[in-house]
């Protein structure tokens, strides 16, 4: 759901990857308590190429999906993911979240995940998928925190890798601290019976799945993919960058920890 020049991440195949790798291994953790009634109408808001949207689909199998994105080529791609996966209940549409072509309180749900992030306005999204929810319809955002990440052994120079992603998507008028207001957002936005969540990840060389999937393949990527942009804007040098990248992969070995929080929140119209 946002401009393609926005997202910090881009559209290569390699972050097609890692977002169905980020999706598949989280979804307990994040999904496990989402699930909708038979029967009930779904907005998914920002499906991206839709690594989330099968694990929403597969947890309410009997209700009626409406998965939307700005990019088209990202939903074709979530349309094929789906196709692919066997999921029958939901349908793909084009759209702006700040422009909805659909009517007042159509839906009972809203759900949104890692799009608040990379929006300039992201209370005027709430404001707008507010619009199409039903009168005491139900929200559910999950975001992440990029300044919740801390890790073993310690190490200054993958510290400031990581800034350099916060401060990237920061230029491109996001916010990758967003998790931790999600709180004042939804107030903000009118919703009733906030409630916030935090989701942390705790990883180490007993947890297998997790150091592959989320260490490596999902926050590692995740910082490694903004390399370019970060050596071109002088945010840093190219041997501190190394050494960052280099340090954040030790933490993902035998003697390594890490941990990262998502906060997931969820109110009522």
């Amino acid at each position: 759901m946002v401009d393609k020049m926005d997202y910090v991440h881009g559209y290569s195949d390699r972050e097609n990857s890692r977002l169905c790798d980020q999706a598949s291994t989280l979804t307990m953790l994040l999904h496990h308590d989402t699930i909708y009634p038979s029967g009930s109408r779904v907005l998914e808001a920002g499906c991206g190429v839709g690594a989330q949207t099968v694990i929403l689909a597969r947890n309410s199998p009997k209700a009626s999906i409406t998965s939307i994105d700005i990019s088209g080529e990202s939903v074709e791609k979530a349309r094929l993911l789906t196709e692919k996966e066997g999921v029958t209940n939901v349908s793909f549409q084009v759209a702006d979240i700040f422009d909805l072509p659909f009517e007042e309180e159509t839906f009972d749900h809203v759900f949104i995940c890692f799009v608040l992030e990379h929006l300039k306005n992201p209370l005027d999204a709430l404001l707008s998928v507010k619009k199409v929810l039903k009168k005491e319809g139900t929200i559910t955002v999950i975001e992440g925190d990029h300044g919740s990440s801390y890790f073993y052994p310690r190490s200054d120079e993958a510290m400031q890798t990581i800034k350099c992603l916060i401060n990237i998507q920061e230029l491109l008028g996001g916010n990758s601290l967003i998790g931790r207001e999600l709180y004042p957002l939804l107030n903000r936005a009118g919703f009733k019976s906030v409630s916030i969540s935090p989701r942390m990840v705790y990883v180490d060389s007993s947890k297998p799945d997790l150091v592959e999937g989320f260490t490596k393949n999902t926050f590692n990527a995740m910082v490694e993919g903004v390399r370019e942009q970060a050596l071109e804007l002088k945010m840093i040098d190219e041997k501190t960058w190394t050494k960052g990248i280099n340090d954040l992969y030790r933490a993902a070995g035998q003697e390594g920890t890490f941990c990262y929080t998502f906060f997931k929140g969820t109110a009522t119209k």
